[in-house]
């Protein structure tokens, strides 16, 4: 089983959706705390902050009830909007983690956290990843052909990079973030412990939006 890599403790950011690794992540920062946040990594030199999902509540003002199972956000980018208190970040994820305990909010969450590498599982062939990809491309297929749109190209809808990510692992990863799943589906894709449990997460979203494409087509 691989090991778990502890990253000690990290300032965290709930959110309402699930980010998954290799995902761009843009923000508007402007409630204080997450500003002090912001203004934390930067003068630390670590612009690393843990996203997770908010189960229950909202992003401002506190109260939220928290998922355990999140990414590593990295900030590449910031502009202090000056004298305003407010930060227009554009970040990317990375590496998935586990929280271990949830810290006091002062002034902002904060948790102790795990690296989460991929747990041993069942086997994942090419050719189950190949088969998902292309139920994945039919779904924009159909709608095309539905609406008289130009039929999309497999970069399109998988994504330009999509054939130069060799690990099905981080493949179903990026196949999730190109297709248009809730923040439930997107949580249990992340969560799943196993690169072969998540090829099950995600097979199950597809059914579900494919189930939801033909309802809304029939109208």
């Amino acid at each position: 089983m691989a090991s778990a890599a502890d990253f000690g403790t990290m300032a965290m950011f709930p959110l309402q959706s699930a980010l998954l690794p290799g995902e761009d992540l843009p923000l508007q920062i402007f409630e204080p705390r997450y500003a002090e946040l912001v203004r934390d990594c930067l003068r630390d030199n670590d612009p690393r902050f843990g996203v997770v999902l908010i189960s229950q509540g909202r992003e401002v003002g506190g109260g939220d009830v928290r998922c355990d199972v999140g990414t590593v956000a990295k900030i590449t980018e910031c502009v202090d909007i000056a004298g305003s208190g407010r930060y227009v970040l554009r970040c990317r994820t990375a590496e998935r983690i586990k929280v271990c305990e949830w810290l006091p909010d002062d002034p902002y969450p904060r948790a102790v956290v795990q690296v989460w590498l991929d747990e041993e599982g069942g086997p994942v062939s090419a050719a189950r990843v190949e088969a998902l990809e292309d139920r994945i491309i039919g779904l924009f297929e159909r709608i095309a052909d539905a609406r008289d749109l130009p039929l999309p190209s497999r970069a399109e809808v998988l994504g330009d990079d999509i054939d130069r990510i060799f690990d099905p692992g981080e493949r179903l990863y990026a196949l999730a973030s190109r297709i248009p799943i809730g923040p439930a589906d997107r949580y249990a894709v992340l969560a799943a412990p196993s690169a072969a449990e998540r090829l099950t997460a995600l097979s199950e979203a597809v059914e579900s939006v494919a189930a939801v494409i033909e309802f809304q087509l029939s109208e």
